[in-house]
């Protein structure tokens, strides 16, 4: 029950704002975490955590977290890329068990 999103976004538009399209390209990516948040846990799951790469293609993407996602879009359109691919893997965080503290 993993979710997995592989997208490339135009870093332009025509008659829209630069800074605009990166607006909504982190909304995409946000709803994203969202839904898969919303998903039900498994036995044992603490919490959904996800996995990130972002780069101006496929082949040249850079892991970074989950908070860095905004400025990693943004580093990717300061390098000059008309494109920026993400990829975003959601992965189950387990509980680690409790210690008993009898002494």
């Amino acid at each position: 029950m993993v979710g997995n999103m592989k997208r490339t976004f135009k870093l332009t538009a025509p008659g829209k704002d630069d800074a605009r399209v990166r607006d909504k390209i982190r909304h995409e990516i946000n709803k994203y975490a969202k839904r898969e948040r919303r998903k039900a846990l498994p036995e044992g799951g603490l919490r959904w955590d996800f996995t990130c790469a972002i780069g101006p293609t496929e082949e040249v993407t850079k892991p970074v977290e989950f908070k860095a996602v905004g400025q990693a879009i943004e580093a990717v359109a300061e390098e000059g890329a008309v494109t920026a691919f993400v990829s975003t893997q959601s992965r189950l965080v387990k509980r680690s068990p409790r210690q008993s503290t009898a002494t």
